[in-house]
C-alpha cells in the first residue's frame, strides 16, 4: 500500500479486481485493506484508504485496462530514453489507429515548423476549405500524440489535421512550443477562413490549446472557429487535487506526490507561473469561440480540466464538458476500447457542428 501526499490529500488505495485480485500487487493475492478508513490531521490533509471496484459500467475491454496489475514501484528513466519509449509506443498506437481510421500521413513544414499532415481517404469537397490543428501530449517533452490524436479526427471529420511537431522542454521552455504553434496558425490564416479552421490537443497539447488562444488574442488576430480540451489544465502555479490520487494509469501504477508550488518547472522556465498565457486561468477568455472539455474520473487531470473549463463558462463561452467514467488520463490514446471510439465521436461531431458556420 502507497501513501501519497499532495495539496489537500494524501490516499492509500487498493483497487478490487473483478476476479478478486488486487492492483497493488503483484502476486494476485488479497492483501490490502477490506474497509474504508479516513483520518484528518491538523493540517487539513486527508489520510484515507478506500476499497474501490471497478466500475461495472465500463465495457469489458476497459474494465481489463483498468483492473490491470501495474507495480507502484518507481521506474527512473532518462529523458532519451522516454523518447525512445514514447516514439516507439507512438509508431505502434498510430498503426493500430490507422487500421481503424484510415488516412493518409505526410510529413511537412509548415513556417519553418515540422507537421504531420494527415488527410481522409477521401474528403467531399465541401469540407476542402477546412482544416484542423492539432497540438499533441506528451508532457511538453515528448510526442505521445501527433498520430493518435490526429488520425481518429481527420477520418471521422473527412478534414485535414495539421499535427505541429513543436519544441520541446527541456532544451525549449515556454513558449518556444506556443510559438511554434501559433506560427503555424499564422501561415494557416493565409490559406483558411478562421471559421473553417479548429484547435484541438490531449494533455500538453490541451494546455497549449487554451495557451495558444490566449496569445491570439493578445495579438488581435481571428481565433479559430472552436477549441478541444482534452485533459487539460490552466493553471502551473499549483497542482490539482486528482494530482494527489491518480497516475497515469489512474489508481495503479507509480504516483509522484505533486509537489506545492510551480507545475512542470521544466516547461514553465522563468516565466510566472501565474502568466496569463502559460496559465490560462488567470486570462480574460471572453470571446473565445465555443470549446469542447473532455476529461475522465480517474484523470490525474480532471481537477484542472474542470477548473479551466468553469472559467470558461463563468466567462461567457460556449464550453460543454465530457467526463467518462472511471478511465485514466488520455485513455482514447487506445483504439481497442469502445470507449475510446465513442470519445473520437464526440470530439469529431463538435467539430463538424462548428467549423464552417
Amino acid at each position: 500500500m502507497r501513501k501519497l501526499f499532495g495539496v489537500g490529500i494524501a490516499l492509500m488505495c487498493a483497487a478490487l479486481l473483478a476476479a478478486g485480485q488486487e492492483t497493488g500487487t503483484q502476486t494476485g493475492q488479497n492483501t490490502g485493506p477490506e474497509t474504508d478508513t479516513s483520518v484528518i490531521d491538523a493540517n487539513g490533509t486527508a489520510h484515507i484508504t478506500r476499497v474501490v471496484p471497478v466500475p461495472r459500467s465500463l465495457s469489458p475491454e476497459a474494465q481489463a485496462r483498468v483492473g490491470r496489475v501495474v507495480s507502484d514501484a518507481a521506474k527512473p528513466e532518462t529523458l532519451a530514453e522516454r523518447r525512445s519509449g514514447t516514439d516507439a509506443w507512438q509508431a505502434r498506437a498510430g498503426a493500430a489507429m490507422k487500421t481503424v481510421y484510415p488516412v493518409n500521413i505526410a510529413d511537412g513544414e509548415i513556417a519553418g515548423v515540422p507537421v504531420r499532415i494527415v488527410t481522409p481517404v477521401q474528403m467531399p469537397t465541401a469540407k476542402l476549405q477546412r482544416v484542423l490543428i492539432c497540438v499533441h501530449g506528451g508532457g511538453f517533452n515528448s510526442d505521445s500524440g501527433s498520430l493518435t490524436e490526429s488520425i481518429p479526427i481527420a477520418n471521422l471529420t473527412q478534414t485535414k489535421v495539421i499535427s505541429v511537431l513543436y519544441r520541446l522542454a527541456p532544451e525549449h521552455p515556454f513558449p518556444a512550443g506556443l510559438d511554434d504553434a501559433v506560427a503555424v496558425y499564422k501561415a494557416l490564416l493565409k490559406q483558411y477562413e478562421p471559421q473553417n479552421i479548429g484547435l484541438y490537443g490531449t494533455s500538453a497539447g490541451a494546455i497549449l490549446t487554451a495557451e495558444i488562444a490566449v496569445r491570439l488574442k493578445q495579438l488581435k488576430l481571428p481565433l479559430p472557429a472552436a477549441l478541444g480540451v482534452f485533459s487539460g489544465m490552466g493553471d502551473f502555479s499549483r497542482p490539482g487535487d486528482s494530482e494527489a490520487m491518480y497516475a497515469l494509469d489512474g489508481l495503479s501504477g507509480h504516483l509522484d506526490p505533486p509537489a506545492p508550488g510551480v507545475h512542470d518547472k521544466e516547461y514553465v522556465g522563468t516565466t510566472d507561473p501565474r502568466d496569463p498565457v502559460l496559465s490560462p486561468l488567470f486570462a480574460d477568455v471572453q470571446g473565445f469561440p465555443p470549446t469542447l472539455f473532455i476529461t475522465s474520473t480517474r484523470d490525474l487531470l480532471l481537477s484542472g480540466t474542470t477548473i479551466l473549463q468553469r472559467h470558461f463558462y463563468e466567462s461567457g463561452v460556449e464550453a460543454p464538458m465530457v467526463v467518462f467514467e472511471g478511465l485514466p488520463h488520455a485513455f482514447w490514446n487506445d483504439v481497442s476500447l469502445p470507449e475510446s471510439r465513442e470519445v473520437h465521436k464526440v470530439m469529431a461531431d463538435f467539430f463538424d457542428s462548428h467549423l464552417g458556420r
